[in-house]
């Protein structure tokens, strides 16, 4: 996100504050997934903000040195870098604990987000000459509207520069009436900027609104092929002699049956045992993602483990997939070994985890965008 920076403290201070008071919508983003979220409340060098989903996923995907948020603020986004420094409650709901960061980047709303996915939404508009006509929306930013007429303008009609006024019922819930400043005309279509711009009234919901669009677009492309199972174009590029299958170094069958039915359908997968001889075969058939299982953290199998996952760094992204361990020593051992992603396996958030192996196999062969966990109800600790 290319933009201006934001340094003082007092004003990021004031924009979190505010963000609190009107509950405004977020996303905490990941190399591997992104999770939406509101804010709550600030004290004092951090913030919390709402847990919108179990403790064991915040703590395997969000204890993450790439952790991020993004939220709509005025015309603009704002995203920071940020750190997960432990949970909370407020008024009975849990609540995650964020650090403050020391720096927004402020989007450049130049290059406002165009909503164009709209449907049919009717707009009424004046001309400089105060004639009414009808138009269809275009597509709709923080900053102005693109319209389509119903009608052809005469010679002379419309010049950029003019002020004229628009009413557009966008929801149930945003309704645009307001002046605007003709800046350019094509044919019928034609473009305006909101002058003055939006009061905060409409401001705040229309950019919740632009801002949740956008994001919809982020999943849309993130889930090319997860849903058919096949891969998406760029994916398709890159399979021609490229990695390919996800390798699972353990020697629990039943482990294995249990992510046939979770991975199978991204790409195929196929278990060895955890000896050095057959993880150099392996290796040597490249798949895209070695998911490592870690049955103990005794210090004999931190030794061995240590061995073998030398031998994987720098042929293939491996993943450290624990069970019946300690979570923090996992992903202490996991940080040591500069394993991509360290969990232990909960066969019951599957879809978690499921996910989070999309959003390593898209962060590492295609990039873009990871993929969005869904949202669970807020609810008491538990």
């Amino acid at each position: 996100m290319a933009g201006n920076l934001i340094r003082n403290s007092e004003t990021i201070a004031d924009i979190f504050r505010r963000a609190c008071d009107r509950r405004e919508l977020l996303i905490l983003v990941t190399p591997y997934l992104r999770f939406e979220s509101s804010f709550v409340k600030t004290e004092g060098r951090e913030f919390q903000v709402a847990a919108t989903m179990g403790r064991e996923d915040a703590t395997f995907g969000l204890r993450n040195a790439g952790l991020k948020l993004r939220f709509p603020h005025g015309i603009s986004f704002l995203e920071a870098p940020t750190e997960l420094k432990g949970f909370g409650m407020h008024d009975g709901r849990r609540t995650l604990r964020l650090a403050m960061p020391e720096v927004l980047n402020e989007e450049d709303h130049r290059g406002s987000y165009r909503v164009d996915r709209l449907g049919r939404v009717p707009v009424t508009f004046s001309t400089p000459k105060f004639d009414l006509v009808i138009g269809t929306l275009v597509d709709i930013s923080t900053t102005g509207v693109r319209v389509y007429s119903t009608r052809d303008f005469q010679e002379g009609e419309l010049e950029p520069g003019e002020d004229m006024a628009v009413t557009i019922q966008l929801t149930d819930l945003i309704r645009i009436n307001t002046n605007v400043k003709l800046r350019h005309v094509n044919g019928r279509t034609f473009g305006v900027e909101f002058r003055p711009q939006l009061d905060e009234v409409i401001l705040h919901p229309l950019s919740r609104w632009v801002f949740e669009k956008r994001e919809e677009d982020l999943e849309r492309l993130s889930r090319r092929g997860v849903e058919t199972g096949q891969p998406s174009p760029g994916a398709a590029k890159a399979s021609a002699g490229h990695p390919s299958g996800l390798l699972l170094v353990s020697g629990d069958a039943g482990l294995e049956g249990s992510l046939q039915e979770l991975l199978g359908g991204l790409q195929p997968l196929w278990r060895i045992p955890p000896t050095m001889a057959a993880l150099k075969e392996a290796l040597n058939q490249r798949p895209s993602l070695v998911l490592y299982h870690i049955p103990s953290l005794s210090l004999d199998e931190r030794r061995r483990i240590k061995t073998m996952t030398e031998t994987i760094l720098g042929r293939a992204p491996f993943l450290l997939l624990g069970t019946a361990v300690d979570g923090g020593g996992l992903l202490e051992l996991g940080s040591e070994l500069k394993a991509s992603v360290s969990i232990v396996f909960n066969p019951e958030r599957g879809t978690f985890f499921q996910r989070l192996v999309q959003g390593v196999l898209r962060r590492v062969y295609e990039g873009g965008e990871s993929p969005m966990m869904p949202s669970e109800k807020e609810g008491p600790s538990s």
